[in-house]
């Protein structure tokens, strides 16, 4: 299991991102309305960072930066106990202080917090209690299709075909295949709206051909 206790399987920057896009594309097949997805991307957060969100609707939340030279991740658990964010932040690089210290994390809060760059692996800052809800948050980064098809089916409940969310479909979309109207329809029964899907698409910057 993934942690901020042990973060040595978190996945390098590149394939973190690759799972965030993923996990974002199928989110957005199995939910059309916005306001009850997990995981949501935006691959024009500014000029030259991307950004993904994770929220489940009680009050957590992880927030997660991709620069060029770096990603850092920022969770939130509403029911866990926000230590000294300075220790939790200690040795950050300067290039993550905009995003870790100003809106929306400011607001929203820290309850751990996890960086790499193109000098480091993956690094922590000073914790003092590992009780922060980071293995429930980070688990889904460990790369296997599985892990998000178990979550989902519980999470979505109804909203996927009758026999399930297909292990083959998840496998191909977590392996960057361009996803195709084959692929949508053996997760859901029917889309209610394309152009609502591809725009989604866009903002994630995922391939696919409707055609």
């Amino acid at each position: 299991m993934i942690s901020t206790k042990d973060y040595t399987a978190l996945p390098n920057k590149e394939t973190l991102q690759t799972i965030c896009k993923a996990i974002s594309v199928l989110d957005a097949i199995i939910s059309q309305e916005w306001e009850y997805r997990y995981y949501s991307y935006n691959n024009k957060w500014t000029d030259n960072e991307e950004f993904c969100e994770m929220r489940n609707g009680s009050g957590d939340q992880m927030l997660i930066l991709f620069r060029l030279d770096g990603c850092v991740i920022n969770g939130f658990a509403h029911e866990f106990v926000q230590q000294e964010k300075q220790k939790l932040t200690k040795n950050l690089p300067s290039i993550f202080d905009e995003f870790i210290f100003s809106e929306p994390v400011k607001t929203i809060g820290t309850t751990f917090c996890l960086w790499t760059t193109e000098q480091q692996n993956w690094q922590v800052g000073q914790i003092e209690n590992y009780d922060d809800n980071s293995e429930e948050m980070l688990n889904i980064f460990d790369g296997n299709p599985q892990t998000y098809i178990d979550w989902a089916t519980e999470y979505f409940e109804e909203s996927y075909i009758e026999s399930g969310i297909p292990l083959n479909t998840v496998t191909k979309i977590y392996n960057g295949q361009t996803l195709t109207k084959e692929m949508v329809l053996s997760i859901v029964e029917e889309l209610e709206d394309w152009e609502q899907l591809e725009n989604d698409l866009n903002e994630i910057g995922y391939p696919y051909n409707f055609n």
